[in-house]
């Protein structure tokens, strides 16, 4: 048996808290899992996994030595990395989960010049707006916009989204152009409703002068997909709060108009979060700085985060 294979093994086993999902994520058949693991509780002579037919869970002893051989994994890791041999290109497979209309209207297009200098890293390319399971799913990394509410993974702030307000010239035609925020909560109007808002409008205040308003307002529609969301409100369903990089084309073609231009809105903190037990590999750490030089000339930060 190798040790650390059986290590890592065990670690997945507990991060996933299943045998198969462990098995799946390594590419390995379930019966190799069982068998490293049990062959490590056999060697240490402690239980290390408490197994029922429904779940896996993590005894006291099976407790610190995941927290200690987490540590270890990652030092050798960064030991490896560190040898001459590391100096070649960085290669593999990185799977990265991204929002929909980042994936289509940004990085795609800019994906050429990436393996242009990068030439032997591939992409299993996930574009949604769901949440993600990066352990379960063994997903190197996720890009998401506002802020990251999950306290267990490490985020690091690559740019900042300058956000608008817009509707298409069929909705304005019909409902009125408003003047006022306020007035979006009027019975004529409606909003397009993106499904992880809190309030039902954007979830961040507009400002102007000493007045700040967070507006909500009724919708016929409500979509969790960001390129659903901008077809929505093209087809006149109601008013949108948008990213630049999403809403300039369509404003510059006549598709959509600005709403509210002497307002102010916040600028959308974008994140690249990934596991803090995964130490990052070379091709993971190549990527996340080649993301933030394609945010600076698209999103540049406006206010540095933590």
């Amino acid at each position: 048996m190798d040790r650390f294979d059986a290590m890592r093994v065990f670690a997945r086993v507990v991060e996933t808290g299943s045998f198969t999902k462990a098995a799946q994520t390594l590419h390995m058949n379930r019966t190799t899992v069982t068998q490293l693991v049990q062959g490590l509780e056999a060697r240490l002579r402690l239980k290390l996994l408490h197994r029922t037919t429904r779940k896996v869970g993590v005894t006291a002893d099976g407790a610190a030595y995941y927290e200690r051989i987490v540590r270890l994994l990652a030092e050798l890791e960064d030991v490896e990395t560190s040898l001459p041999n590391a100096l070649a290109a960085p290669a593999g497979v990185l799977r990265v989960d991204v929002p929909s209309p980042f994936a289509t209207m940004l990085l795609i297009p800019a994906l050429p010049r990436f393996h242009a200098r990068y030439p032997e890293i591939r992409f299993d390319l996930g574009a949604s707006d769901r949440k993600v399971d990066l352990v379960g799913e063994n997903i190197d990394c996720v890009v998401r916009g506002g802020a990251v509410t999950d306290g267990s993974l490490v985020a690091r702030h690559i740019g900042d989204l300058r956000l608008g307000v817009y509707a298409a010239p069929a909705y304005l035609a019909q409902a009125g152009v408003p003047d006022h925020p306020d007035e979006l909560l009027a019975a004529r109007h409606s909003i397009v409703r993106f499904r992880w808002s809190r309030n039902g409008g954007f979830p961040y205040a507009m400002h102007k002068g000493g007045e700040s308003v967070q507006i909500g307002g009724r919708h016929i529609l409500s979509i969790d997909d960001g390129n659903a969301y901008l077809a929505a409100g093209l087809a006149g369903l109601g008013v949108l709060w948008l990213p630049d990089y999403m809403a300039r084309g369509h404003a510059e073609a006549g598709r959509l108009v600005p709403l509210f231009e002497d307002w102010r809105i916040d600028p959308m903190p974008l994140y690249v979060a990934y596991p803090p037990n995964r130490h990052p590999s070379k091709k993971l750490r190549v990527f996340i700085d080649w993301m933030e030089e394609l945010m600076a000339a698209h999103a540049p930060l406006q206010n540095r985060r933590t």
